[in-house]
């Protein structure tokens, strides 16, 4: 990637863009950026070498494997969002996870563990954004268990379908168009459900009107009236 193209990027970017012109142009020379396809895998969480990654365009979503190797996903993942060691501790060394590509190309950048750990240390500012940021992040993470522990399934798989519409909207709340790159099994697996009870409520919003879809894509009339 060119270094314009870098540094647009890290300037752009809702982490970054506290630091100066010349603090994101030395920034340039520090992570590396790769492109991958659909299907492809990334990152494993037990890499040899740890890094933070963050996404620069495209959709991704990060796999857990438990003991016995059965696969759950436990969160999709968009541009300028952050995965991987993204926080300075050993707090998910017993995880075992990878991200896959859901989307036809997506780029991401990515830092050594150190690298940015010392980027982080000579930079208040920069520290402070990446706290905020990753507070948010497990903040989300405690919201989706609470739905888990307190919500009845069709709520979950009505708030699930609210949240990524609206993330897939870019403002729009009527008839939004969601690119279907998540199974039914996928989504059973980010709601604590089975396979067979996804397909029953996606005819269900279908048969009220809420929703239309197919293989390909869903149509959701209106945010608001999903819950």
């Amino acid at each position: 990637m060119q270094e314009e193209a870098k540094y647009w990027y890290l300037h752009d970017h809702q982490l970054f863009s506290v630091l100066s012109r010349e603090e994101n142009r030395a920034l340039c020379l520090i992570p590396n950026f790769k492109t991958v396809k659909k299907n492809e895998i990334l990152y494993f969480s037990h890499d040899d070498e740890q890094r933070l990654y963050t996404i620069k365009s495209g959709t991704l979503k990060i796999i857990l494997v438990d003991a016995e190797g059965n696969e759950t996903v436990k969160e999709i993942l968009r541009s300028g969002d952050l995965f991987g060691q993204y926080t300075f501790d050993e707090m998910n060394e017993n995880e075992d996870e990878y991200a896959v590509a859901v989307s036809d190309k997506v780029v991401i950048c990515s830092f050594k563990q150190n690298d940015f750990e010392n980027i982080v240390k000579k930079n208040p500012q920069l520290a402070i954004r990446y706290t905020k940021l990753v507070g948010f992040k497990l903040k989300r993470i405690s919201n989706n268990y609470t739905n888990l522990m307190f919500k009845d399934v069709r709520t979950r798989f009505a708030l699930f379908l609210k949240d990524w519409a609206i993330k897939e909207g870019n403002g729009q709340t009527k008839n939004i168009v969601v690119k279907n790159y998540l199974t039914h099994n996928d989504i059973a697996g980010l709601i604590c459900s089975t396979r067979q009870t996804v397909t029953l409520l996606f005819n269900e919003l279908k048969n009220a009107g809420l929703i239309d879809y197919t293989r390909s894509e869903i149509i959701v009339k209106d945010v608001h009236q999903l819950a």
